[in-house]
């Protein structure tokens, strides 16, 4: 009993310890997205850059992103998710060291492109791999250890961008430093299993029963059991292809994938993460010490409602995480529009970084780490890598777009007019929530796309006219 009780203890471990090394992708994602704040303010008198030059540097990283999810969907299903994993993190140290050397602006533009590159692979793959080797029960918060890597790579970054803004040139160890725990991440990856739902695609179920038996509590029985409901799950042999996204259940589910894909990013989450010392000195606070200072008060509160909604996604549930906090993103945005209508000074200051993090802490437990969970677990088993990495194409494309406007938006409609358009766009991300999200909580991953066959053949006998 004590030997069965330990067995059990080390295979829950395990899991956590396997999500945890996994989510390290997180990290390098936040961490860029967020070192680019400060490393910004120095780059931009260096290189003497324009808006759009400031945006190209910015928006170079979704770009590259966009293809490196773009790679990873004709690559998941034919490497591996735990490969995969391991080249994003080969090529992240290779963007962040060129990045580091760049001398000229171009240069550093192509150096972040290959970052997003990584980028790109692992915020495709990653949420899947941890979907595909977690329990239901917990998946909802293993799969938003993704997303607390991100914030704790946010705050990390803002740290070491305090850490340098004095510095001549800092800005090169700012993004340098980034290959640190891409190295990190590697060594790690090298002692993960291979996703059991992706070894039973290739055929190798015995392959998926040892991968299991290390991260499950359930005896031989159950490990049985879960590889007969995932080949139940296969609908074929061979992993689908992207024609395969054509079918009803599939498009039914890339809805809800692809739509929060758009409005997660079109909210303005990136505004804030990559303009935050901006929008700060714009309201009032001088000095770019001060500038990031306040911004690592955001950093820090990101963290702290991610560890929040780990802790709430399976028992609270997806869809009331998502009207909770998108509601409370939208009013923030108001509020921070209203912010800027006065003359800048303390009272201003105080208003804008309040709201930020009224908007940061709501975002942090609803469309950040749902979007990327949802994108993971949603889609049939045999097309999920494509349909995964369609979603996260989608993303980066709009990070990109956001990213790249975000400033010619404020030279247009002011910052108050910007601010008030993300959050009407907060309202219609309300009404999608409420009529195309389902709840997964709890469900197998076979079970969710069985919601979605049910919603097929709902609106197909409506359409036939039967009762």
């Amino acid at each position: 009993m004590e030997e069965s009780t330990a067995s059990a203890s080390h295979a829950k471990r395990n899991v956590y310890v396997t999500a945890a090394i996994a989510g390290l992708a997180g990290l390098l994602f936040g961490y860029d997205t967020g070192i680019i704040a400060g490393a910004l303010l120095t780059i931009e008198s260096d290189f003497s850059l324009g808006s759009f030059e400031a945006g190209m540097v910015v928006g170079a990283v979704p770009v590259g992103a966009v293809f490196g999810a773009w790679f990873a969907s004709s690559r998941a299903d034919k490497l591996g998710r735990r490969k995969l994993i391991l080249v994003s993190a080969a090529v992240f140290i290779i963007g962040a060291l060129g990045s580091a050397v760049a001398g000229g602006v171009g240069l550093l533009v192509i150096a972040r492109v290959v970052i997003g590159l990584a980028i790109g692979v692992a915020s495709a793959i990653t949420p899947v791999y941890i979907s595909e080797v977690a329990p239901p029960d917990i998946r909802g918060g293993l799969v938003t250890f993704f997303q607390l890597a991100v914030t704790i790579g946010i705050l990390v970054a803002y740290l070491v961008g305090l850490a340098f803004t004095d510095v001549n040139e800092g800005w090169r160890w700012m993004l340098g430093l980034g290959a640190v725990p891409a190295l990190v991440m590697a060594l790690g990856v090298l002692r993960l299993p291979e996703s059991p739902r992706w070894l039973v695609m290739q055929g190798d179920t015995e392959g998926a029963r040892e991968a299991l038996s290390t991260i499950r509590t359930g005896g031989g029985e159950a490990i049985n059991a879960e590889v007969t409901e995932i080949q139940g799950g296969l609908d074929t042999e061979e992993s689908g292809s992207w024609r395969d996204l054509l079918q009803p259940v599939v498009k039914a589910a890339l809805v809800v994938g692809i739509g929060l894909a758009i409005l997660q990013q079109i909210t303005g989450i990136n505004t804030v993460i990559y303009y935050a010392p901006t929008i700060i000195q714009q309201a009032g606070i001088n000095s770019d010490s001060s500038a990031i200072l306040a911004s690592l008060g955001v950093g820090v509160i990101n963290v702290l409602m991610t560890v929040v909604a780990l802790r709430l996604l399976d028992r609270a549930g997806r869809r009331t995480l998502l009207f909770i906090g998108v509601s409370g993103m939208s009013f923030s945005l108001f509020l921070l529009g209203a912010a800027f209508l006065g003359s800048t000074g303390t009272v201003t200051s105080v208003i804008a970084i309040l709201s930020l993090m009224l908007f940061v802490s709501s975002f942090a437990i609803s469309l950040g780490p749902i979007f990327w969970l949802l994108n993971a677990e949603i889609y049939p088993l045999n097309v999920r890598g494509k349909a995964a990495s369609a979603g996260t194409m989608t993303n980066w494309f709009f990070n990109f777009l956001v990213s790249l406007t975000f400033l010619p938006l404020i030279d247009l409609l002011t910052q108050s007019g910007a601010f008030w358009f993300y959050g009407l766009i907060g309202l219609v991300t309300l009404w999608f929530c409420w009529r195309f999200v389902p709840e997964t909580k709890g469900r197998s991953l076979e079970q969710i796309t069985a919601v979605f066959q049910r919603r097929v053949d709902d609106r197909d006998r409506k359409a036939a006219g039967s009762p």
